[in-house]
């Protein structure tokens, strides 16, 4: 079945960096896009973040194109989101997602707070 578990998040001061870890497992890793979502406190889950199976084509939200860039290596089944300049507004759960077979599968989520 389709496991995906991310890992990375924790606290940090504003300016510093995160690098968010997403491990993958039951699909063809490589075939599919791969997404990066967050979820701040009492806002909606958003799309932050997209790569395609290739590694060739890559997207971002507005609110962080700059700071945010997201990778993958398909040797591993792994997806990274790599978060620079952090703000506090940037706190947030960061989920990993991928659609496959018609349907939405999640990790847990991993939490990144950005505070002084």
């Amino acid at each position: 079945q389709v496991q995906l578990v991310e890992s990375g998040g924790g606290l940090v001061q504003p300016g510093e960096s995160l690098k968010l870890s997403c491990a993958a497992s039951g699909f063809a890793f490589s075939s599919y896009v791969m997404n990066w979502y967050r979820q701040a406190p009492g806002k909606e889950r958003e799309l932050v973040a997209s790569i395609s199976g290739s590694g060739d084509g890559t997207s971002y939200a507005d609110s962080v194109k700059g700071r945010f860039a997201i990778s993958r290596s398909n040797f591993y089944n792994r997806v990274y989101l790599q978060i620079n300049s952090l703000k506090p507004e940037d706190t947030a759960v960061y989920y990993c997602n991928v659609y496959y077979r018609e349907r939405e599968f999640w990790g847990q989520g991993t939490p990144g707070t950005v505070s002084s």
